[in-house]
Parts: structure tokens; C-alpha cells; sequence
């Protein structure tokens, strides 16, 4: 298939996708709009996928409470690098960027919770092979990130406002104290968690987050990996075994999840920090690349490139844009990562090592003013995903499940979608997807996927915060 039809069919998708969306609106808030609303529709297409649906994305900005509209209209038409704030200059007339800007300006709503629709407490909820209820476990957060349970059955959470909490006997601790210095801004923040395999005997606690470049302060961060013991409330015995290079302006597309293999080896994800012509083809640098490092942040011999001159021994895969989901298969040891791409052309890729993934060469997707990225989706020496998503979901958090306790999910692959607030079954067949289901649609932006020690799937979900628990009911 050429690509001028491949993105014919994209561009069609997505637009349907958005008019669909207005179309099943159903109140008069100016944020849910008809179609019969260019503006509406300008900006469920082109905005929405960052923004949300219903603008409840947008955080506290001084456009807001000024007078006019002139910051957001610049902020449309030339956007913001620093930020992934993409610029709209070529796609909309002056007109239709004001128009846009004015139904942003006048579409925020006050109380953003409202927006979310709910999910009632004790209803059994069918899907195609195993009901469920919802129970709402954790109530309070902000945007959880991370979560670990420990062998008490105590549960860690992440937010990405970088503070890290202990959920135990019913009570959401104050935040723990000995975090290192964190830039939390944009998508950056305190990320994802994890335990060592041998946590009962040595204690340690994995921890990514978006590191300040000690030298320039706040200007400049990248991806670090911290381990640390809890004492208490407090953590102790800090280690940075990992850091990105080199450190950006951009406050956005850190990766990065954590999943420790039998071996013992830590793998994580580093996105391209919204430089994707820079970093992700080039092995001299940490950025759009999977990484293997031992548990104390060294490198195992049989990484693909530790005798690769110029290459960052750390490597095992390049050519990745954001990975959001990284999952070790139970029966296989395979490892699994999902990604965000542009607009189009999410991933699920099997990640083996040296292997090129072919960002920004390949790609599904387009760019999100609707310009081209790129003519091609396949190329020589370049992998294909298993499966990819278009329109994109913005896949996030990703976990197979194991153990018993749904006798039908048994080995699925389960990741949440940011775009559309719902949590994805994935049926595979070998290195194939047979099949996949929307679990939780409405449930708001679904940030992280886990299973527990108990086997039940805990689901975080964003702003406000929550952790929620599936119970499996028997047909």
C-alpha cells in the first residue's frame, strides 16, 4: 500500500473519529459541541488526543484569567517547542485559529472531576469471556504513576508531581521523604516503580523520574533510574544507577517503564524527548532506545552494542518515540513494549536486541498539524510492530496477567488508553493479536495497569487520582 493512501485513510479515521465523538455528546457545554462547529471539530481532531475531549487536560495557565485571547492564539499558531506544543501556522487560516482559541478560552470547565463519567460501585460489568465489579480502592491522588506492592501488601504509589505515598491498612501515608531533585513539569515527574526480584532479602526499590541536569538547575532534564531502601516513611540508601543523555529543554517524552526479566536485569524505556530527528537512529545517546542494565546499573556483557564503538553499551533496541508500556511475557520472557506515536500509529512491539524500530523513518502515524512525517512505514533493516493503533489511543501502562483468578484472562496483555479512557484486553496468538476488547470505557484516563500479589488487576486512573480494583464474577 503507497503512502499518500495510507494517509488518506488516516487522515478519513481520525476525522470520522472526531466528528463521532462530538456526535454522541450529549449536554450544551461549550466544550462538547456539535459538529456543526468548525471549532469543535478543528479541535476534537488536533487537540483532543493531548487536551482530552472535554479540555480537562488544560492545567492552571495565566492565558486563562487574562483578558483577550492573544496568548493562546500565539500559542496555537507557533507553538511550543519546549513543551510538544506543536505549531499550527500551516494548518489554519488567522480566522480559524482564533475561532479555536476562543472556544478553548471559553470551553475550560471549572470543575474538570465533573466531566468524568462514573462507574458504579458494585455493578457487575459484562464483557465478551469475564464479568467483573469495580472497586474503588484509593481515592485523593492527583496523576498516579507508578505502582508496586510490597510482600505486606502495602501499596506504593508514584504521582508524577513527584511525590511517592504508602497505601496501607485503608490510609494514603504522607509523602515519603528522600526523593531526589525532580522536574515535574509537563509529562515529566516521579514515574514508574518497581521491586527487586529478590526485594524480601536485599529491600531495594527501583524508581524512575525526570533528573534536573545538576549543572544548568531546572532548564535542562532527562530519564534517571534511582534505587533506594524505605525505612519508615523515609527513603534511604539512594543510588542513581542510571541517567540519560544528553539532558534537553523539552518537558516531555521521558518514557519510561520498569520490568525486571528472570535474570535480574532491569529494562526501561528513554523517548526521544521530542527530538525525534536527533536521537533515536544515532547509538551515541540514551534517547528513543530500550535499555538493559544489571540491578546495580551496570552493563551486562551480552548487550548488543558493548563493543560498538561510539555506542551507549546500555542499548538494547533503538528507533523507539515514547515507549509507555514495558511487560516481561510469563511463559516466554519475551519482552513487550507499547509506544505512543505521533498522531497515528501507536505500537505493541516484541523488543529483541540490536533491532531497529524505525522511528522517525517508519511510521504509521502523521504529524499532529496533519503534515507528513515521513512516506514510508516499512523499510529494510527496519521492524514492524506486532499491532499499532490509529487513531492513536496513547497507550500507557502495560502488564500480562497471570495466575488464576480470571479463569478466561489468563495470559492477556492489558494496557490503558490516556485518549479514549479505557482499558485494552489484547488476545495474543503467538507473536500475533487474535483479539482485543475495551474494558472500563469512560473511566477516565487510564495511567498504569498491575497486577497485585492477590492476582486481581489494579487499574490507576488520572485527575483526580484513583486506584480501582477488578473483581472477577463468575458467569
Amino acid at each position: 500500500m503507497k503512502r499518500t493512501l495510507i494517509i488518506s485513510i488516516v487522515l478519513m479515521v481520525v476525522a470520522y473519529a472526531g466528528i463521532s465523538v462530538l456526535m454522541s455528546m450529549k449536554n450544551d457545554a461549550p466544550a462538547r459541541s456539535g459538529q456543526d462547529n468548525p471549532a469543535a471539530l478543528n479541535y476534537q481532531i488536533y487537540c483532543a488526543g493531548c487536551h482530552g475531549e472535554n479540555l480537562e487536560k488544560f492545567t492552571a495557565k495565566k492565558w486563562m484569567d487574562e483578558s483577550g485571547n492573544a496568548s493562546i492564539i500565539k500559542s496555537i499558531k507557533f507553538g511550543i517547542d519546549t513543551e510538544g506544543m506543536p505549531a499550527f501556522e500551516q494548518t489554519f487560516s488567522d480566522s480559524e485559529i482564533e475561532d479555536l482559541a476562543a472556544y478553548v478560552k471559553k470551553g475550560i470547565p471549572a470543575d474538570r472531576s465533573s466531566l468524568k463519567p462514573a462507574l458504579k460501585e458494585g455493578d457487575v460489568i459484562k464483557s465478551e469471556a469475564q464479568d467483573f465489579i469495580v472497586e474503588t480502592i484509593v481515592t485523593g491522588l492527583d496523576v498516579p504513576w507508578g505502582l508496586v506492592f510490597l510482600p505486606n501488601g502495602d501499596l506504593l504509589i508514584s504521582e508524577r508531581a513527584g511525590t511517592l505515598h504508602r497505601f496501607s491498612k485503608g490510609k494514603l501515608s504522607p509523602p515519603i521523604e528522600g526523593l531526589p531533585p525532580i522536574r515535574a513539569k509537563g509529562q515529566g515527574g516521579l514515574l514508574d516503580l518497581c521491586l527487586h526480584p529478590d526485594y524480601a532479602t536485599n529491600g531495594w526499590i527501583y524508581m524512575a523520574y525526570s533528573a534536573l541536569n545538576p549543572e544548568k538547575g531546572k532548564s535542562t532534564s532527562n530519564t534517571a533510574i534511582m534505587r533506594a531502601r524505605l525505612e519508615g516513611n523515609t527513603l534511604v540508601d539512594q543510588q542513581v544507577i542510571f541517567t540519560g543523555s544528553p539532558f534537553t529543554d523539552r518537558s516531555h517524552h521521558y518514557g519510561c517503564k520498569l520490568a525486571f526479566n528472570e535474570k535480574g536485569q532491569l529494562f526501561f524505556g528513554i523517548g526521544d524527548r521530542g527530538q525525534h530527528f536527533d536521537f533515536p537512529q544515532k547509538l551515541d545517546n540514551a534517547n528513543g532506545k530500550i535499555h538493559r542494565v544489571n540491578d546495580d546499573g551496570s552493563i551486562p556483557d551480552d548487550n548488543p552494542f558493548v563493543n560498538t564503538k561510539g555506542a551507549l553499551a546500555s542499548i538494547y533496541s533503538y528507533g523507539h518515540r515514547n515507549p509507555q508500556g514495558t511487560s516481561i511475557h510469563p511463559l516466554t520472557g519475551e519482552l513487550w513494549v507499547s509506544e505512543h506515536g505521533p498522531r497515528g500509529g501507536d505500537e505493541l512491539n516484541l523488543v529483541e536486541p540490536g533491532k531497529n524500530y524505525g522511528w522517525p523513518v517508519i511510521s504509521y502515524g502523521i504529524n499532529y498539524d496533519g503534515s507528513i512525517l515521513t512516506e514510508l512505514t516499512e523499510k529494510e533493516g527496519m521492524e514492524q510492530p506486532v499491532y499499532y493503533w490509529t487513531p492513536s489511543i496513547a497507550p500507557c501502562g502495560m502488564t500480562f496477567l497471570r495466575g488464576d483468578r480470571y479463569k478466561k484472562w489468563n495470559n492477556n496483555l492489558f494496557l490503558g488508553s490516556l485518549r479514549f479512557h479505557y482499558l485494552e484486553r489484547v488476545v495474543l496468538n503467538g507473536h500475533t493479536v487474535a483479539h482485543t476488547e475495551k474494558l472500563l470505557q469512560g473511566i477516565g484516563r487510564v495511567r498504569n495497569v498491575v497486577v497485585g500479589p492477590d492476582g486481581y488487576i489494579y487499574v490507576a486512573v488520572e485527575t483526580p487520582g484513583k486506584i480501582v480494583r477488578l473483581v472477577p464474577v463468575e458467569k
